[in-house]
């Protein structure tokens, strides 16, 4: 799977209209300032939000625009927010096996893709767990695999680590880090330190455009707006 993302998204009602590209493999950041349109575009580019105008696609394949939308279902994206979602009736290897069963895999190979990911995210021993059993970290880790394990073609996350503590935060960034490889990614954020950890290319988006984009380096090094100053800033 490839997973190059081109997109233009223009939704009127939260006032964002942007044009994104993403090469197969990358792993872009996007940064700005609470209601500038991060998660709008997001929930676009995944499905959960329909276009005004625009359009979205994926390896050549039109997914969305102004007249047709593919459901989010359809479209091989994987979303992992704040908060993990995992089926809270499941244990943590039925909620991986869910995601590999979704994407095609037999009920016998989902199990052991499962089974795989658990010490691959830290945590062998604890696939029998349940949600209400593991900690927010944890349960984000096997958010992480599920989402994984559902081979997607680009996956989103969104301030994924922002609900966890300092070390937790930290911890997490690594695992993401080491199974991120060969993923198309967009990472919403609000912290530099997520940017550094995990993407090759840095956008920022404020009040529904985008400012300034590029090298991570490059755009630090030369910010365009107070906002990105601030980030810059904050190293």
């Amino acid at each position: 799977m490839s997973g190059a993302l081109e997109a233009h998204v223009v939704v009127d009602h939260a006032g964002l209209d942007v044009a994104v590209a993403v090469a197969p493999g990358e792993v872009l950041a996007v940064m700005g300032p609470s209601g500038a349109g991060k998660t709008t575009l997001l929930d676009a580019i995944a499905g959960l939000t329909r276009l005004d105008d625009g359009h979205v696609s994926i390896d050549g394949v039109r997914l969305a625009d102004a007249r047709m939308h593919t459901p989010p279902s359809r479209r091989a994206i994987g979303l992992l927010g704040q908060d993990a979602l995992l089926f809270p009736h499941m244990t943590a290897v039925d909620n991986i096996a869910f995601a590999a069963q979704s994407a095609g895999a037999g009920r016998d190979e989902a199990r052991t893709v499962a089974a795989e990911w658990m010490p691959r995210i830290g945590l062998p021993g604890l696939g029998a767990r349940r949600p209400d059993r593991l900690s927010g970290g944890q349960r984000q880790r096997v958010a992480l695999a599920r989402a994984l394990a559902a081979r997607p073609r680009l996956l989103l996350l969104d301030e994924p680590f922002s609900s966890l503590d300092v070390q937790a935060a930290a911890q997490l960034r690594t695992v993401v880090r080491e199974h991120l490889q060969g993923t198309t990614t967009i990472v919403v954020s609000h912290t530099l330190a997520d940017a550094q950890a995990l993407a090759d290319r840095l956008l920022i988006l404020e009040h529904g455009r985008i400012t300034q984009q590029g090298p991570l380096p490059e755009v630090l090094a030369s910010p365009a707006s107070d906002f990105t100053s601030a980030v810059a800033a904050s190293r």
